[in-house]
């Protein structure tokens, strides 16, 4: 008899979103899901019928993940880049937005991401209807006749909410909140601001981005807290 095969180390889909999150922090379950459905990972499933990720499955996700976040890909593109990878062919990436449509800096400066409107329908995979729906809420704004890397990733984000039949409308009340946490910050960083000198102003700049990640944290656990309390009634 040949010796038994040691069993492929997996780990479950909470596991997995412990492993991203500190790279990827938007990333959900739902998006994870989503992905699965999509045919960018095939995890195992286990007797009972639960996901199981293997190593290579959970550098796959990192893979799609990376592409949308600095690269700006849809879906179809970074399945066919995975498509190639599989059959052993090497890629060689630019850090640009693809397409006869993109125009772009480099990729993770939201200053200099420049993307036409086909190149952000494509990128956020949403029809123009949507898109002119988040317009006309003030959640999606151009800048002259391109986009930046934030409306890219709110376009995104709304249109994976879309599949839950939340419609721009319905986000209203997160941008409001949004607003409302930004004059949160804006209390505390003007007067570094008004201070002469680019180290102050850089100063300025962290301290805003830090609170920024911070109430994005409170705002999660407090959302997470309140369902939770949902589920157990």
């Amino acid at each position: 008899m040949s010796p038994a095969q040691p069993a492929r180390q997996t780990v479950s889909i909470g596991e997995v979103l412990d492993q991203l999150r500190p790279d990827f922090p938007d990333v959900t379950i739902s998006k994870i899901r989503f992905l699965e459905s999509e045919g960018l990972v095939e995890p195992d499933r286990s007797p009972s019928g639960y996901r199981r990720f293997s190593h290579d499955d959970i550098a796959r996700l990192r893979y799609v993940l990376t592409m949308q976040r600095d690269h700006y890909l849809p879906l179809r593109v970074i399945k066919e880049q995975l498509q190639q990878l599989d059959r052993g062919v090497q890629l060689s990436l630019g850090g640009r937005p693809r397409g006869p449509h993109a125009v772009a800096g480099p990729a993770r400066d939201s200053t200099e991401v420049r993307l036409s409107r086909p190149a952000l329908l494509e990128a956020a995979a949403i029809s123009e209807g949507l898109l002119t729906e988040l317009e006309s809420y003030g959640l999606v704004t151009a800048r002259g006749a391109t986009f930046d890397a934030h409306a890219l990733l709110v376009a995104r984000i709304a249109g994976e909410l879309a599949g839950y039949g939340l419609q721009p409308r319905h986000l209203r009340t997160i941008r409001s909140a949004a607003e409302r946490e930004v004059g949160l910050v804006e209390q505390v960083v003007t007067p570094m601001m008004r201070q002469r000198g680019a180290e102050a102003r850089g100063r300025g700049e962290q301290t805003a981005r830090e609170i920024a990640q911070l109430t994005s944290r409170l705002h999660a656990a407090i959302v997470d807290a309140r369902l939770r309390r949902v589920g157990s009634r």
